[in-house]
């Protein structure tokens, strides 16, 4: 089996290639990747055909793709097809239509968004921001990351700016870097990154 040397990210906005930098040697010790980012979810989407089949001329057999949407508002089914559809269209195997097989893009759905993953590992969030208290996971509204209504990174601003942070407003890219070094992939509650994770952990095998 070919070792895979390196992992090719795109996603939506700075914010998650922050994140990412802190947090992929914590998954991935010994992965080498690359981060593009674009400017907002719309931006990915409409570019990813031609990017995808741009690299699907040139893609060495060990790389792998990620593509990382938040689901927003979108339904999680029809967003996950679109992403699948531009694989397909551009001759790359994907992770869900490959059967088990070498696969060479994953796509990976952030839900709600990356702030999701902050109530996950709740205690990433007080390491970085100690003022916020432990019992935040405990509450009902908090209780499953991916199922936070009203906006994820809208309640993320509000418990921090409620304990004297970001009173002028969730500085995201800040955020991220300061989270994502004290994140323990192991401990996350949010569905949506135990998938991501588990899909590098497979890219990587």
């Amino acid at each position: 089996m070919t070792t895979t040397r390196r992992l090719l990210f795109l996603v939506e906005e700075p914010s998650m290639e922050a994140f990412l930098r802190g947090l992929i040697s914590r998954i991935l010790p010994d992965c080498k990747f690359k981060i593009r980012w674009f400017q907002g979810k719309g931006d990915l989407m409409a570019n990813l055909p031609n990017r995808l089949r741009a690299y699907s001329r040139w893609l060495p057999e060990n790389w792998r793709i990620v593509v990382m949407v938040d689901r927003d508002n979108d339904d999680c089914r029809v967003l996950k097809a679109q992403l699948e559809k531009a694989a397909a269209e551009s001759r790359l195997r994907t992770r869900a239509q490959s059967g088990g097989a070498c696969w060479q893009v994953v796509n990976r759905i952030v839900i709600e968004e990356l702030e999701a993953w902050y109530f996950g590992d709740w205690d990433a969030v007080r390491r970085a921001y100690p003022r916020v208290p432990a019992t935040i996971p405990g509450k009902a509204k908090y209780r499953n990351p991916d199922d936070i209504r009203g906006g994820t990174w809208e309640s993320f601003e509000r418990v921090l700016q409620k304990h004297e942070y970001f009173k002028g407003g969730l500085r995201k890219i800040e955020a991220a870097r300061a989270i994502a070094p004290h994140v323990d992939p192991g401990r996350n509650r949010s569905p949506s990154f135990a998938a991501f994770r588990d899909a590098l952990v497979e890219a990587a095998a």
